[in-house]
């Protein structure tokens, strides 16, 4: 049973995924963040639950690979459905009327939300690479699927708890949001070399460029609040610019 334990949290991480999409389609994208939130939380530490009882398994690794395809791939991809309606129609995309006879006939234009299910798209097969790519057993590359899903989901929470007419002029502007679709699937999948969070060992001198960011990302969160989700992101992709550690070979 306590071997179980790691793929239990894994399946916790599936589940707030599945109530993340549930909530992304009904138009809650709040919500649907902060389930995506959770899944993320379990999704850190199923790995760290599988090390500390020696709970390794093939099973548990596709398990975790499935998991973050629906909490980090269709969620986030889902709201970005929604951020897309909403900035071409001025409304959320509700699934009630979303199949009404003729609404999808009108105009290609009514096509265009579902760009943002690239994101899914691309969220997986950056995962498929990963369980086939022995060059990141200590470290990514390419922009990993959880950090992606937040950078999506920064934007209703930015909208929803610091609004300003400037950010939403912004944030809500349909070549902004679909230039986001397209840099976020870019960066899932680039050949861009970044530094994992995981400690082998407490020392400064091997950690040091951790502490660095993990000290950056509560000082952004603190002044912030959630437009440090964005900016922990580039500072994340920036810091790894200054990473030296070589990329396991194959």
């Amino acid at each position: 049973m306590v071997k179980q334990i790691p793929n239990i949290i894994t399946s916790l991480n599936l589940l707030c995924g599945c109530v993340a999409i549930l909530f992304a389609i009904s138009g809650d994208m709040v919500t649907a963040a902060f389930f995506v939130f959770f899944g993320i939380f379990f999704d850190f530490f199923d790995g760290l639950a599988a090390r500390l009882l020696k709970a390794q398994s093939k099973v548990g690794l596709e398990l975790d690979s499935l998991a973050d395809v629906v909490t980090s791939g269709v969620a986030p991809a889902l709201v970005m459905v929604q951020l897309l309606h909403l900035s071409f129609f001025g409304t959320e995309l509700s699934i009630t009327t979303m199949f009404d006879e003729g609404a999808w006939n009108s105009s290609l234009r009514m096509y265009l939300p579902f760009v943002g299910l690239l994101i899914a798209v691309a969220s997986a097969y950056r995962l498929a690479k990963f369980n086939v790519d022995t060059r990141q057993t200590t470290s990514f590359i390419g922009l990993p699927t959880p950090a992606n899903a937040l950078l999506i989901l920064s934007i209703p929470l930015i909208l929803h708890f610091q609004f300003t007419e400037a950010a939403a002029s912004v944030l809500l502007h349909p070549w902004f949001l679909m230039g986001l679709t397209a840099v976020s699937c870019f960066l899932l999948n680039a050949e861009l070399p970044l530094f994992a969070l995981k400690f082998k060992s407490w020392d400064l001198k091997s950690n040091a460029l951790r502490y660095i960011f993990l000290a950056g990302c509560v000082l952004a969160i603190v002044l912030l609040r959630f437009i440090a989700i964005p900016v922990i992101i580039v500072w994340y992709m920036v810091l790894s610019l200054f990473w030296k550690q070589p990329l396991a070979a194959h």
